[in-house]
C-alpha cells in the first residue's frame, strides 16, 4: 500500500515539474522514488518518510544549482543586459533633477540617468553602468591615457 502512495507521489511531482518547468518539484519525485524503493524492500513508513525528507532535501541542495547552471549556459543576454559597459553619447543633456537626457548607442536612443547625479553635456561619451526600467544609468567615460 505504501508503495503506491509514493508513485502516486512521483507522478504528481513528475507531471508539476513538466506543467511549471521551475526545476523544484522533479527533486521531491526523486525523493519520492528512494521511498519507493524502500518499501518495496519492507521498510515501515516512518523510514520511508525519513528517506523522502533526506533524499529531497540533498537533490535540492546538490543537483539543482548544478541543473539550474547547465539550463542557464546557453541563454542569450537580452538586449538590455548586453549595454551594461558599452560607450554612448549624450544626444541630450543629462540633468537628474529635470529628470532629462537621451543617449545613443548603435543607434537607439535611451532615456539616461547620471549614476552621481552630475549633470552630462550633449555630445559627451558616457558607458552604460545599469539600466533602472526603461532608463541607462550611466557615468562619464574616462578619456583614455597616453604614454609619451
Amino acid at each position: 500500500m505504501d508503495g503506491i502512495f509514493w508513485l502516486v507521489v512521483i507522478v504528481v511531482m513528475a507531471v508539476i515539474e513538466i506543467i511549471t518547468l521551475g526545476l523544484t518539484t522533479i527533486w521531491f519525485a526523486g525523493g519520492a522514488l528512494v521511498a519507493f524503493l524502500a518499501s518495496l524492500l519492507g521498510a515501515n513508513l516512518l523510514v520511508q518518510s525519513i528517506l523522502f525528507v533526506v533524499a529531497s532535501i540533498v537533490l535540492l541542495s546538490v543537483t539543482r544549482p548544478l541543473a539550474v547552471e547547465f539550463f542557464n549556459k546557453d541563454r542569450a543576454k537580452t538586449n538590455a543586459e548586453s549595454l551594461i559597459g558599452k560607450t554612448g553619447i549624450v544626444i541630450q543633456d543629462i540633468d537628474n533633477l529635470r529628470a532629462e537626457g537621451l543617449v545613443s548607442i548603435s543607434g537607439q536612443e535611451w532615456s539616461a540617468r547620471s549614476v552621481d547625479d552630475e549633470s552630462i553635456p550633449r555630445e559627451t561619451k558616457v558607458e552604460i553602468v545599469e539600466i533602472s526600467g526603461v532608463k541607462l544609468l550611466v557615468k562619464r567615460k574616462e578619456a583614455g591615457f597616453k604614454e609619451g
